[in-house]
């Protein structure tokens, strides 16, 4: 290709910016949260579990509220990933774009899980 012809369609050619630098307590902290969401998720669907394996037993109809189990979920799940794939974000370093979708993800399945363990004592 023609180098003007290049610059007439993209502009002047610009070298890339290097990735941006991996920080270990970054990754840590991400760690730290995504493990906290997941045990107190583990426990959220655990306790949801058992009591959609009760009221079945009892004869009650489950599956709208099984419905509801497996979407709310997934729109956080879809919700999280978009804002993952967002330009801003996908241009921040791994352990720091883990680290703020933890942080966005942790407090509700948490305070949650909270409480219903503080409930149920």
């Amino acid at each position: 290709m023609n180098p003007s012809t290049y610059a007439a369609l993209y502009g002047p050619w610009q070298p890339t910016r290097p990735a941006p630098k991996e920080r270990p307590a970054v990754a840590v902290l991400a760690a730290l949260l995504w493990t906290v969401t997941t045990l107190s998720l583990v426990w959220l669907a655990s306790l949801f579990s058992i009591a959609l394996v009760w009221g079945a037993a009892a004869g009650q109809p489950v599956g709208g509220l099984l419905l509801r189990f497996l979407l709310v979920p997934a729109g956080a799940a879809a919700v999280l990933a978009a804002l993952a794939f967002a330009p801003g974000i996908r241009r921040m370093a791994v352990s720091s774009r883990l680290l703020l979708l933890g942080a966005l993800a942790c407090p509700a399945p948490t305070i949650l899980a909270v409480m219903v363990c503080f409930r149920t004592a």
